[in-house]
């Protein structure tokens, strides 16, 4: 009989009986995920999938301190669950002490829902998208334009168990929907995606819509040069600069003197302002439409994240409060070593207190600027600065007093996350939005527009 033939719950208390080490925490990840795909008006593939990984943490308890060994598998049947337990134990004696060792959490009332069934989806969650889909390649044949892309519904049920008491369920829904138009002759493309919980909330037509505007102006060519431009970055360019800011703000590595949250001389640079505008940059397991775990849910240990931390209560965190730096990224050891307060990093982000102005609106008020579509091929060029390098891609627009008047060549730029929120001049209305260059790892954003005054396009790209 395989593991999966069990409930995910009996899989966890059975590990958790097996275990012999000083501590343990199991943890089961039921995946199932449904897709379409389509290319040149006309779905090309579907599918539905599913299956369950197996995570064991074992700790053991030494003379030197608490070692930790962390075994995961997929398919785990259960015949190889009791070696799949002994393997984790082996690591955890064969490894030295965990510098994070902390006591396993307790104290944390159990999900009523643990011994329920896991959550799927399958393609009827597609049942109403996928006929306004083929409506928009319809509407899009006749208007001379091919409709590339993707749509993935993913669920994720997530038990979790401890030998300390905890038993924690979550269930993760995750959307994303990315759509290419071109020109029949390849020579224009334009980019839209949006994140959803259930494909309710997208309209292909509106999307079409959109597409086909940037498309029309992409028909005048505009040649410029590398430099520094006023420059609108639309929600989802903003998520990705402030995702990979989130990922670079670690309490520890801040208090030992290595990033861009490091003060000169010692210290962190909390409390102090990051940018004028009354911006405020946030985590929140429980926002609408942005939901995500309440509590930690650690695979392994590394940077600001802990096995040791696992089930730990998530709040509303305030990373920035009206511009101020208010938090960095800490693990309950980290938080020990720094003083900091312990504050694990969210699996969302928001950042609000802009203007209620839409992207449209500013483009209007625009004398003259650049248009952005989205940034992809982001990779880091200095730490102490947070310095950023990477490309514009589908689409980068000239605007001269309020209107869209061509499209231009790509560009590489150079900028730093912190840099521009110092710099930004105006936000605009926070939407919910698709990181596109991070959604394999993070969708779940909710960003306003940001006017740049001088984005430093570094050099011209012939990327697309």
């Amino acid at each position: 009989m395989s593991a999966r033939s069990n409930k995910p719950h009996e899989v966890v208390e059975r590990a958790l009986e097996l275990s012999r080490a000083d501590g343990c925490v199991v943890i089961a990840d039921e995946q199932s995920t449904a897709n379409l795909r389509w290319a040149g008006n006309a779905l090309t593939t579907n599918g539905v999938t599913r299956g369950r990984t197996l995570t064991v943490i074992a700790t053991v308890d030494g003379r030197e301190g608490t070692a930790s060994g962390v075994v995961s598998r997929a398919a785990v049947t259960a015949d190889e669950l009791e070696p799949l337990v002994r393997a984790a134990e082996a690591a955890a004696r064969g490894a030295g002490p965990a510098e994070d060792a902390q006591p396993l959490v307790t104290g944390v009332a159990p999900s009523p829902e643990f011994t329920e069934a896991p959550a799927e989806t399958s393609s009827a969650v597609f049942a109403d998208f996928a006929p306004a889909l083929g409506e928009a390649f319809a509407r899009a044949r006749a208007g001379g334009r091919e409709l590339y892309g993707f749509a993935n519904h993913e669920m994720v049920s997530t038990y979790l168990g401890t030998s300390t008491g905890l038993r924690l369920r979550h269930d993760q829904p995750n959307g994303t929907l990315e759509l290419n138009a071109k020109s029949p002759d390849r020579t224009r493309s334009a980019w839209a995606g949006r994140s959803t919980r259930d494909f309710k909330d997208v309209d292909p037509a509106a999307l079409d819509a959109e597409l086909a505007v940037r498309l029309g102006w992409a028909r005048r060519r505009v040649e410029l040069p590398a430099g520094r431009y006023e420059t609108l970055l639309p929600p989802t360019a903003v998520a990705d600069l402030l995702i990979y800011q989130l990922w670079s703000a670690s309490g520890r590595d801040a208090t030992e003197g290595r990033t861009v949250f490091s003060k000169p001389g010692g210290g962190t640079r909390l409390g102090e302002r990051l940018t004028e505008l009354p911006l405020t940059l946030r985590s929140d397991p429980h926002e609408p439409g942005l939901e995500s775990a309440p509590f930690v849910i650690a695979h392994s240990s590394g940077g600001d994240q802990s096995v040791f931390d696992n089930g730990l209560p998530l709040r509303s965190t305030e990373w920035v409060d009206a511009g101020e730096l208010r938090r960095l990224t800490t693990t309950r050891h980290s938080a020990a070593l720094t003083g900091l307060p312990t504050a694990p990093a969210g699996d969302n982000l928001i950042l609000d207190g802009g203007e209620d102005r839409s992207l449209e609106e500013m483009v209007a008020s625009t004398r003259r600027g650049l248009l952005l579509t989205c940034l992809w091929y982001i990779r880091e060029v200095d730490p102490a600065t947070l310095l950023l390098t990477g490309l514009t891609r589908d689409g980068v627009y000239l605007v001269e007093d309020g209107e869209v008047v061509g499209e231009v060549n790509n560009f590489r730029f150079n900028e730093s996350p912190v840099g521009l929120l110092g710099r930004a001049s105006e936000a605009g209305r926070t939407e919910k939005t698709l990181p596109r260059e991070w959604s394999d790892w993070f969708t779940r954003a909710a960003m306003p527009a940001l006017r740049v005054p001088d984005f430093n396009m570094s050099s011209v790209s012939q990327g697309v």
